[in-house]
């Protein structure tokens, strides 16, 4: 197998006019810059200096092969600088993230990637699950934090924490002194993320067990302005129960006693099963350190305590 000091060899021989100039640049014998000429020689089985002179100078196929020798060389060079710089080279890591992470917990997450990987930069992607799945087995995020869904090979996923939900509607719109029956909700207008999304699926699939289907139903992908049309009294529409827990207080929601009680949604981060990296798994232990749907708006501030280990 050629090697790099061969390559070096016959380079810094025709780059500086002799065998003894060579050795003098590597700092080794002319004998071992010859040795080395000769071993190339010997693998291409062909001459590569022409030795009927006394000037190094090269033959048909010894010219080729400083050519490769330059071009090998220099791609060398380049990776090891590149290599030797790496400590302050950023890292990039796309995170597709659902509207209600985005405006709960996410904060909290980058500062504490802050604390642990402060070379890493979050590139955040919010979306429906549905198509960040899509983009996760696309390879155009990195990982995924979202409802959990059906079980694929091809996706890695680890639980970091539960949303609470609850139906809510406008004050007044419905009793709240009495528990209302699954299929008195149906007779009503669904506010729901529809099917771009895992939990707007999840309230669809949970009518469907039941044999119900919602008379009316009124999809939107932002649960922004779901929450904006059950205020208006539009609709009725499955809601983070503790996050909007300010909004009971101050008589913009009321929440409903419903029975059989809407399931509690587990959200996942979830990776492609092929792809295994140490900084991936490392966001997910912060992700589920940080996860907290209880809240809306959480502060991202650095922690005064936490200690950072060796960043990537």
């Amino acid at each position: 197998m050629i090697s790099f000091k061969q390559l070096e060899a016959i380079y810094w021989v025709v780059k500086l006019g002799g065998f003894s100039q060579a050795a003098e640049k590597l700092h080794t014998t002319q004998s071992a810059i010859s040795r080395r000429v000769q071993e190339l020689e010997s693998l291409l089985d062909t001459s590569l200096f022409d030795r009927s002179s006394r000037a190094a100078r090269l033959t048909e196929k010894g010219q080729q092969t400083f050519a490769i020798a330059k071009r090998l060389l220099a791609q060398r060079d380049e990776a090891m600088e590149q290599l030797a710089q790496a400590q302050v080279v950023e890292r990039r890591l796309r995170i597709g993230l659902t509207e209600l992470t985005a405006m709960t917990w996410f904060p909290r997450l980058v500062g504490m990637m802050q604390v642990h990987h402060p070379r890493v930069v979050l590139e955040p992607d919010v979306d429906g699950s549905v198509t960040i799945r899509k983009r996760l087995l696309a390879d155009e995020i990195d990982l995924a934090i979202v409802p959990d869904a059906e079980d694929d090979s091809r996706i890695t996923k680890k639980a970091i924490g539960k949303v609470v939900s609850a139906w809510m509607c406008k004050p007044g719109m419905l009793p709240a002194d009495r528990t209302l029956r699954l299929h008195e909700l149906a007779s009503h207008r669904i506010l729901t993320q529809g099917s771009r999304s895992g939990a707007g699926l999840a309230s669809e699939n949970w009518f469907k067990s039941f044999g119900l289907t919602p008379k009316q139903s009124l999809p939107s992908n932002s649960i922004i302005a779901i929450i904006g049309m059950t205020v208006s009294g539009i609709g009725i529409s499955p809601l983070p129960r503790d996050c909007l827990a300010p909004m009971v207080d101050l008589g913009l929601l009321q929440p409903l006693k419903v029975t059989p009680a809407i399931p509690d949604i587990t959200y996942v981060a979830m990776s492609r099963s092929e792809q295994r990296s140490t900084l991936i798994d490392s966001t997910v232990l912060l992700a589920q350190e940080c996860c907290d749907f209880t809240q809306v708006f959480q502060p991202g501030a650095i922690p005064a305590d936490a200690s950072a280990p060796p960043s990537y």
